[in-house]
């Protein structure tokens, strides 16, 4: 089905992302995997492109075009080589740590930062899971102590993607004591501050590329200019910045859905069994035409979700629909895809392999396909009260 949603301009640019995918990821992407880390020159390389920080105002060094389909066609290439652990981590630069610091930055914080990493000089994390708190924020147990005119930082976090690159990590915190504003804080963490340490690098199911990592924050010393945002709504801070994070999770889901899918038709009519392509059984073409008409859905519902985005009019909830139904939806078409590829599928020199073990965690990141359900059936039956209480 045609795609109504990008112009002219997001092909030009999809033309410059796919010759810097040939040039600098397909070839490399396979060994990232094997040595659990992507190399720094690909996200050079990136910067150098203007494929990091496309939104980010001119004058800290980015694109200064707020428009989140060229994101998206970032994310299209990547996958459609299989390059889904190097899209884990730029998705986490420029949809999470990025915004938060052009719309919560100080103007020191902004210059100091978002120059490299547009450029990709700078690799920044998001830290905000710990191990006894996933999607309950609420119950983490990091704290920001003031003392004087300083903070002090202690804590750890868990499942922080990028985690073992970083030079920069953007930090939920409880504060103590806690200010009429409210219990939490946000700083900006140098990952070179004394205080600041790694843990492991995380052995994952899938994205054996990307490393995710654990954090120690021990006795680390902060400003009152480290703080991002307002001090006591670091919370709030992060709920207002969730629907671009699970956009970003969407349009993931979308794309490797749609490079799984590329790569099973073509296996389908490639191998045969019984004297003909296995494409050309009615079990097969049955499977390939729901496969593709599921996908159709899913790309016209992410579509619709991002131009309400780009308008500032994508709500939680809208958010919450779009992440949870394409990622579940992901899981299927991968899982399927991988059965037409038989025994071969279960070979990981088979990118449908990989991909299927990449997919797994869409449904988890980003807020649990169960919490959304919680934040769409809780609108619901607010909305249902709402009317109830009007008659």
């Amino acid at each position: 089905m045609k795609r109504l949603v990008y112009d002219t301009e997001h092909e030009d640019f999809r033309a410059t992302v796919a010759a810097y995918v040939d040039k600098e990821v397909a070839p490399h992407w396979e060994r990232w995997d094997e040595q659990g880390l992507v190399d720094r020159s690909a996200w050079t390389a990136a910067g150098d492109l203007g494929l990091i920080g496309i939104a980010v105002p001119e004058q800290y060094g980015g694109g200064g075009v707020p428009d989140f389909r060229y994101r998206m066609v970032v994310m299209e290439e990547l996958c459609r080589a299989g390059a889904n652990s190097l899209n884990a981590g730029l998705s986490v630069q420029d949809d999470l740590v990025v915004p938060y610091l052009v719309d919560l930055g100080s103007h020191e914080q902004r210059h100091t930062w978002l120059p490299r990493l547009c450029a990709g000089t700078a690799i920044g994390s998001l830290a905000l899971t710990e191990p006894g708190a996933g999607s309950d924020l609420r119950g983490i147990r990091t704290v920001a102590r003031r003392d004087g005119d300083r903070w002090i930082l202690n804590g750890s976090k868990i499942f922080i993607t990028n985690g073992i690159l970083a030079d920069v990590v953007v930090v939920l915190a409880k504060i103590e004591p806690t200010p009429d504003t409210g219990g939490y804080g946000i700083f900006v963490v140098p990952a070179d501050r004394p205080g600041f340490h790694r843990g492991r690098k995380l052995d994952k199911l899938g994205l054996h590329g990307n490393d995710t990592a654990e954090l120690v924050f021990d006795h680390l010393v902060l400003t009152d200019a480290d703080v991002l945002g307002t001090v006591g709504r670091g919370l709030a801070h992060v709920m207002e910045r969730l629907p671009r994070e699970r956009m970003s999770i969407a349009a993931t889901s979308v794309a490797a859905s749609a490079a799984a899918l590329g790569w099973t038709r073509r296996y389908c009519f490639e191998r045969s069994a019984f004297g003909q392509p296995i494409g050309d059984f009615q079990a097969t073409r049955f499977t390939l035409a729901e496969l593709e008409t599921d996908l159709d859905a899913a790309t016209s519902l992410l579509d619709r979700a991002v131009i309400l985005l780009n308008a500032g009019e994508l709500t939680a909830v809208d958010a919450a629909k779009a992440k949870y139904w394409i990622t579940d939806l992901h899981q299927r078409i991968v899982d399927r895809c991988l059965q037409l590829h038989g025994g071969y599928g279960y070979m990981r020199e088979y990118p449908i392999a990989r991909s299927f073990a990449d997919a797994r965690i869409q449904p988890i990141y980003g807020g649990t396909n169960e919490i959304m359900k919680d934040i769409i059936g809780r609108h619901i039956a607010a909305q249902d009260h709402g009317i109830g209480a009007s008659r």
